[in-house]
């Protein structure tokens, strides 16, 4: 089923650009000791990543990446059943492993492949450059789009360990049944839709075109640069 046309986004930039007036709203709640430092924006690569850069952009915050790769099942890697992020433990539904006979022992190839896929992005994308301290500081984390919420789960709760003030999660769309399940990861999740009856993350854009690393490269070298530039579409 196809969302409403007013529901959907150009693109991934566009809808960045109506997030971060969401974000901008949700920071203007906090007095000044809290948001004394520059906010944070951490973008779920690859298909957060120009949304994260739009929204840090709109609400003039540092831009960074935090990196969560999908856990699979051995027999079907593109369905998810755990994630991993950055100096993070693997997080698992366990009710959906015991539906499929599995436990988390069965799981440690898949980990240990996954893990090795998020240093090679780690490499690629910020080469040399140090991961951003978040201690005390406000953090949002950004995806394109929340479906069962593993891999944001894998990464709020590995950012936790590093003490930030404030921890968001924020997407364009987010599937109402998994804002349920994040909301004890973080302290806010931000959207601007949260369906109910959600199908594909894919139906909420007009142009959902796949990104590549070199996309990812690209757009975190505008971030990282002395000199912004508007993100590439």
């Amino acid at each position: 089923m196809w969302p409403p046309e007013h529901e959907r986004f150009a693109d991934r930039t566009a809808a960045g650009r109506l997030l971060g007036t969401v974000v901008a709203a949700h920071l203007r709640q906090f007095p000044a000791t809290v948001t004394a430092q520059t906010p944070l924006v951490l973008a779920l690569p690859r298909g957060g990543v120009p949304v994260g850069y739009a929204v840090a952009e709109a609400i003039g915050a540092d831009f960074d990446l935090v990196i969560s790769r999908k856990i699979g099942l051995p027999w079907q890697a593109d369905h998810g059943v755990g994630a991993i992020a950055e100096n993070g433990p693997p997080v698992f539904d366990r009710s959906e492993l015991a539906c499929v006979g599995l436990t988390v022992s069965d799981m440690t190839p898949a980990v240990q492949r996954e893990r090795a896929e998020l240093r090679r992005r780690q490499e690629r994308y910020r080469g040399t450059r140090p991961a951003p301290d978040v201690t005390g500081r406000v953090v949002v984390i950004v995806d394109d789009g929340l479906a069962t919420g593993v891999t944001a789960r894998a990464a709020a709760r590995a950012l936790r360990a590093g003490k930030p003030a404030h921890l968001v999660f924020a997407a364009p769309v987010c599937a109402a049944e998994s804002v349920d399940l994040l909301t004890s990861d973080v302290d806010a999740v931000l959207d601007i839709h949260s369906p109910r009856e959600f199908h594909a993350l894919g139906l909420y854009y007009t142009n959902f075109a796949p990104l590549t690393d070199a996309h990812v490269a690209e757009i975190c070298s505008l971030a990282w640069s002395t000199d912004k530039v508007p993100a590439p579409v």
